[in-house]
Order: C-alpha cells, then sequence, then structure tokens
C-alpha cells in the first residue's frame, strides 16, 4: 500500500506498469571531504614559495602570485606587495608594447598573430587586458583567451586578462603591479591591451615603452573615429584588416593618418610616428610593424629616451597608489562609513552642497587618528 502512495503507476487500474522502491541517492561529496577541499584551497603558500616559483618561470605560481595581486582582502594585499618588493629587482628587462583600438578592429587577432611571430623567435610574452567591467553588475566578459586559441596554447604565451571592477585606477595599478611578476618570471615582452574605450588608453599609455594604435578602413570618416589625444599618445598607427576589396581603402586611410600625424607637435622620444597597413588574420604586415617597434626601441634606448620615460612613470605610479590607498582608507573607515551616509541625506534634501558636503567629510577625516 505504502509503494502504491509513493507511485500511482503501481495502482491495480495501471496493468504492465510497476515502479520498484529505489534507495536514497548518496551525497556527491561528504562533509570532510568538502572541508577538506576548501582548507586546500584557501591554503596559501609562503613569499619564498611564491618567489622562488616565479623566479624559475612557474606559470601556476605566477597565476596564483597575480590573484594575490587582483585581490582586495588585506591579508593578500599584504603578501602581494611582499612578492612584488622581492621580485622587483628581477623585472624591467622588457619592452611594454600598450595596444588599443576602436571596437571590432580585431586587436585579439592581431596581438596573437604579433605575439606567435615574436614567440617564433624564441622570446617570451606576456598579454595583460584591461578589462573595464560593468559599471551595473561589475562583472566582465574576460573573453581574451578564448579569442586567442594558438596563443593560448603556446608555451612561451601567458594570457591574463584583468576585471577593473569598476575602478579603472585600481585595475590600471594592479596591472602595473602584474608586469613586474611577468618580467620576474622571464617574460621579456609584454603586450598591455585595453580592452573598452576611453579613459583605459591613457592608463595603457601610462605604463608601456610603445603605443600602437590600430584602426579600421572604410569604417566611416575615420579622422572622427578616434580622439585627437589618442593619436597623440600613439607612436605607431596599423590599419587593419587591409585585405581584399578592403586593401585600397587601408591605402588611403593610411595617407589621410600620415597626413594628420604631421599636424602634432614632435615628440619628447625623438621618434616619428608612423602609419602601415596590415592584415592579421593573413598575417601580412606584422613583421614590418615589429621592425618599427624595434626601430624605435634602439632609437629611444640611444637617446636615453627609454629609461627617463620608465622613471617618470614609476614616479607617476606612486602618486596614483597614494591616491587608490587614500581614496579606500577614507571610504572604508568605520567612522567614516556612517558620516558618508549622513551627508548623502543632507545633499539630497538640498541643505548642503555637495561640494561643501565633501570638504566637511575631509576635514572630519583628517581629524581621525
Amino acid at each position: 500500500m505504502a509503494n502504491q502512495d509513493k507511485h500511482i503507476e503501481n495502482s491495480p487500474e495501471f496493468k504492465g506498469l510497476k515502479v520498484n522502491e529505489g534507495i536514497a541517492h548518496p551525497g556527491a561529496y561528504s562533509d570532510n571531504s568538502v572541508r577538506r577541499f576548501l582548507q586546500k584551497k584557501r591554503k596559501l603558500l609562503s613569499v619564498d614559495e611564491y618567489v622562488d616559483g616565479i623566479l624559475s618561470g612557474n606559470i601556476t605560481l605566477l597565476s596564483k602570485a597575480v590573484t594575490l595581486v587582483e585581490s582586495a582582502k588585506p591579508e593578500h594585499m599584504e603578501i602581494a606587495q611582499e612578492i612584488i618588493v622581492r621580485c622587483l629587482p628581477h623585472s624591467g628587462n622588457s619592452i611594454r608594447i600598450g595596444i588599443t583600438g576602436v571596437p571590432g578592429v580585431g586587436k585579439s587577432t592581431f596581438i596573437e598573430a604579433l605575439g606567435s611571430y615574436i614567440t617564433g623567435r624564441g622570446n617570451k610574452l606576456a598579454v595583460l587586458a584591461i578589462d573595464p567591467s560593468s559599471e551595473r553588475s561589475k562583472g566582465s566578459i574576460l573573453g581574451d583567451k578564448t579569442r586567442m586559441e594558438e596563443l593560448s596554447g603556446n608555451k612561451n604565451a601567458y594570457i591574463r586578462p584583468s576585471p577593473s571592477a569598476g575602478s579603472l585606477g585600481g585595475v590600471a595599478r594592479k596591472t602595473r603591479e602584474t608586469i613586474i611578476l611577468c618580467e620576474a618570471a622571464g617574460f621579456d615582452h609584454v603586450f598591455i591591451e585595453t580592452v573598452g574605450v576611453g579613459q583605459s588608453e591613457t592608463a595603457v599609455h601610462s605604463m608601456s615603452d610603445f603605443f600602437l594604435l590600430l584602426m579600421l578602413a572604410g569604417a566611416g570618416d575615420e579622422l572622427q573615429g578616434i580622439k585627437r589625444g589618442i593619436m597623440e599618445m600613439a607612436d605607431l598607427i596599423a590599419i587593419n584588416k587591409a585585405d581584399g576589396s578592403n586593401r585600397e581603402k587601408a591605402q588611403m586611410a593610411r595617407v589621410q593618418y600620415r597626413n594628420a600625424l604631421h599636424l602634432f607637435p614632435q615628440k619628447d622620444s625623438g621618434w616619428d610616428p608612423e602609419v602601415l597597413t596590415c592584415s592579421a588574420i593573413s598575417k601580412t604586415g606584422v613583421t614590418e610593424i615589429w621592425d618599427k617597434i624595434e626601430t624605435y626601441r634602439n632609437l629611444t634606448v640611444e637617446n636615453g629616451y627609454f629609461a627617463r620615460r620608465r622613471s617618470a612613470q614609476s614616479t607617476f605610479w606612486m602618486h596614483e597608489t597614494i591616491q587608490e590607498q587614500l581614496k579606500q582608507k577614507f571610504y572604508n573607515h568605520p567612522e567614516m562609513k556612517g558620516q558618508i551616509k549622513d551627508f548623502e541625506q543632507l545633499v539630497l534634501n538640498n541643505k548642503m552642497s555637495s561640494f561643501v558636503a565633501a570638504g566637511k567629510l575631509l576635514e572630519n577625516y583628517s581629524k581621525l587618528k
């Protein structure tokens, strides 16, 4: 009878049907195994283990160290800073190339083509992507690895996308710290790719030795398709997808951009930016682009600009880090959290202006010990 209550198919009116009593399905994992797994997952290595692994070129330990750099947990940040300090003397022996471009220009395909050429010459390449997160969901796609199949499987290449989680300054600082770890791990070429558009280009420019701007031809008014500020930062403009019926348009766009570059002031590096065409999909023009990058490096090393720029960038990031840490300490201070809410209400109720409220809050914060 009990079996009929559980399975109506066993009732007399259902002839020829019979459902046997089953047994309770055991859990996939025991409580002890889950506990052991979580403990193992949370276990942190010593600073010596991370540093030794990075210096020996261990990609797994490099990735774990980068995860610590990206973490917002205080204990992780403390360990990450110790690792960076230990790796700093072993860094700096690479050329850092910033790569940006309008959406759909083919950055991932281009990076894979140029990256394969570099690694094919026996060099090691790290690709770091600044991926601005959604302001609504705080999520990022982080899809670079899926778009660079050939490079992802290359033993001499390392691809690491990083979400900004709503703070471009934060991810830019962490990307710069990741560069130090990658260089200490033996990567002598570093690509810093900006996935989005806007302020991320400025951030990438501030941590790269050479700034490459990818553009498209035949997509409307070329000279209106990019901000003047970004063109001024570019050391080289490459017109991508110059293949098939688009080859002629690419050559026309090249002339337009070359004429536009003549209107900009001379660069401090002594380098005259050039415009080239290429096709990442057919790998044409890639070698010429790399030759220009090497020529730029030789020129700037010889005239001293390369070293001066690196020093200026280090000073710049010192001040950026100060601003970032002051901001975090201000908003995370227990007493300030309540005050911020109170002043927000005053501003919303038109009882105090935004500027006065900000001044009061900063004044109150400066009095805290």
